[in-house]
């Protein structure tokens, strides 16, 4: 089920709110589970980015809101087995276990209905875009060379040499939120400022503290800072300038032209095959109104044509969607492009290799399916009773082989069959002929 309202670290001030949606959530869940199975029911609790910032800004106060978590759930009727803040590489490792989990890249069933590992069958890249951080996290083309920043991921009796990496206050609130604190500090005013990413014609008013409360604006704070004080934001709805804008928030000198450097001073390697964006990348592509797969080029297009609407006519393309992600769309949009195609290095020809997802079946994908997963050992390490699939030569060759067995076998009993009946003829005549 879904919990209403914002992310576990806004409760900072009042962890004893949160049990008004854990319930909602909770009650659900009562209900599809029988009641006699909710004693022997583990329930895990994982906590990302914005806790990871709150721990970083207040210790005090993360350790509270998790105490809240856990005093909780020990009282509800399931087995509860604690509540922990993950780090950003196991969040990005989760995801990437979830996707390639869901698409069967781990384990397939082969003709005889056992469970095999799939011959030569490639996993996927996963991007995650969340709320605080954005992850990365795939197989580079050559694990040994890249050994000391990829992470060794044994499933099933496989080793995996998965390269992850978590770029804090890069999730998209974060980073909408380091916008607007950079378009204060270039205003002329402390009050009226126009922002080219919200669509013409939208205003709305923010405090300082949602503009420069969180660490990742920080270095962006203005010396006298006052949290309550209220900015006025006017939007223009301006692709290029908003563009401009967005690049401003990636730091590109930091790599000095490395190319296994995208940004901000980060080694990576090359992206290589196929990947899965989910979580906020879906929810943007989605609101661009584009598929699954899209050229680079449809992107921009889609992406200008977007920008240039007014908040009038973006009311009436989504009607369904609240004002805050309504209004941040063309953000998010020239944010992603910028982290992909100038970050991750991703071009006109391998962008068709990322496939904008949101689940697989009925199954979303998100880091947590993996966390899950983990956890209660529903992946092992080791897999003593997977068996290895026949090498397709070999496969082949054995087809062959029981084909040519059964064209003899189906001679040799036609030519016994033909043999029979000539035998039966013979007997006939020499039987007629027999002279009395």
């Amino acid at each position: 089920c879904s919990l209403v309202g914002p992310g576990i670290s806004s409760y900072e001030t009042n962890p004893g709110a949160l049990a008004k949606p854990f319930d909602d959530c909770l009650n659900e869940v009562k209900e599809r589970i029988p009641v006699h199975l909710h004693k022997n029911t583990s329930v895990y609790l994982g906590a990302t980015a914005g806790m990871r910032l709150l721990r970083l800004q207040n210790e005090t106060a993360a350790n509270e809101v998790l105490a809240s978590i856990q005093n909780y759930f020990r009282a509800q009727p399931f087995e509860f087995r604690g509540a922990q803040i993950i780090t950003g590489p196991e969040e990005g490792v989760y995801g990437w276990i979830t996707a390639n989990y869901l698409m069967g890249n781990f384990l397939e069933r082969n003709l005889w209905r056992t469970w095999v590992h799939p011959y030569r069958k490639e996993t996927m890249g996963a991007l995650d875009l969340g709320g605080a951080s954005t992850q990365i996290s795939f197989i580079p083309e050559d694990s040994q060379e890249n050994i000391n920043s990829t992470l060794q991921v044994r499933l099933y009796g496989y080793n995996y040499n998965v390269y992850t990496h978590s770029f804090q206050c890069y999730g998209r609130d974060e980073a909408e939120k380091r916008l607007l604190a950079l378009l204060f500090q270039k205003s002329n005013t402390s009050s009226n400022v126009d922002n080219p990413c919200y669509p013409q014609d939208y205003n709305t008013a923010l405090t300082m503290k949602y503009l420069s409360g969180s660490l990742c604006t920080q270095s962006l704070r203005p010396a006298n800072y006052y949290p309550s004080q209220l900015v006025n934001f006017h939007g223009t709805g301006d692709p290029g300038l908003c563009q401009e804008m967005v690049s401003l928030l990636f730091n590109f000198n930091a790599c000095r032209d490395r190319e296994d450097c995208p940004f901000n001073g980060i080694h990576q390697p090359k992206v290589k095959g196929n990947f899965v964006a989910f979580s906020g990348f879906y929810y943007t592509i989605n609101a661009l109104n584009l598929s699954e797969h899209f050229s680079l080029a449809d992107f921009n297009s889609s992406m200008w044509l977007f920008c240039s609407q007014s908040w009038t006519e973006l009311q009436l393309m989504l009607p369904q969607v609240e004002e805050i992600y309504a209004r941040s769309y063309c953000f998010s949009a020239n944010f992603i492009y910028y982290l992909l195609v100038h970050g991750y290095n991703f071009d006109a020809e391998t962008w068709p290799q990322i496939h904008f997802q949101k689940e697989v079946g009925n199954s979303s994908i998100a880091w947590s399916l993996g966390y899950m997963l983990s956890l209660t050992n529903m992946i092992p390490a080791e897999g003593k009773l997977i068996q290895l699939p026949l090498r397709p030569s070999l496969f082949a060759g054995l087809i062959v082989f029981l084909t040519a067995m059964a064209l003899l076998c189906l001679l040799f009993l036609v030519y016994l069959c033909i043999g029979s009946h000539n035998r039966k003829n013979v007997s006939h005549v020499e039987h007629v002929f027999i002279p009395n």
